[in-house]
């Protein structure tokens, strides 16, 4: 007879979220220019203002969200844009009205937490589940700027070479004018 209670369950494997320094070593695997500054963590457009002096560039805010047949994007605008979550959905090709996304939905997906939603986090969603959309306004700066998958540094990418970042991590990002 067999003792069960003996054989140890194996979890199911979960990924880890990828980190910075993975995030940065694929970025040279790709020929990809990039500078990161470290500073305070910061959760809000307000909190980083302070930063704008010493990081040239366009500033990014970043919105998770999804429509009722859970499909998710991630709204990567200027800083100061406004997105009009009642009628983003028309032009970003959701299903409906958008809200945001849940924390566990965005740390399974980009393998970030509330307050550091990136760009960046591309390179955590190895399934395709996540579509990105950057705004048009944005993308009229040759440097881009974002958290690398935490909010206490902010990278420096140029523009096509964030193309290029995304379309490297399986991802066809659209350029489209999301906000006001």
């Amino acid at each position: 007879m067999t003792d069960t209670l003996s054989t140890p369950l194996s979890a199911p494997a979960v990924s880890q979220p990828k980190t910075a320094v993975q995030l940065f070593r694929f970025l040279d695997e790709l020929g990809v220019s990039h500078t990161t500054k470290n500073h305070p963590p910061v959760f809000t457009v307000s909190e980083s203002e302070s930063l704008r002096d010493e990081i040239p560039g366009g500033h990014t805010k970043n919105l998770f969200v999804k429509d009722k047949k859970d499909q998710f994007f991630v709204l990567t605008v200027e800083e100061r844009a406004v997105v009009d979550l009642k009628t983003v959905h028309k032009l970003i090709g959701a299903s409906s009205r958008v809200s945001f996304g849940s924390p566990e939905k965005m740390m399974e997906y980009l393998g970030v937490v509330p307050g550091s939603v990136t760009v960046f986090g591309a390179i955590n969603d190895t399934g395709g589940k996540v579509t990105f959309v950057l705004d048009e306004e944005l993308m009229r700066h040759e440097i881009i700027n974002g958290h690398p998958l935490t909010n206490d540094a902010t990278t420096s990418i140029g523009r096509d070479d964030l193309l290029r970042f995304l379309k490297a991590t399986g991802h066809d990002p659209l350029v489209l004018k999301v906000t006001d």
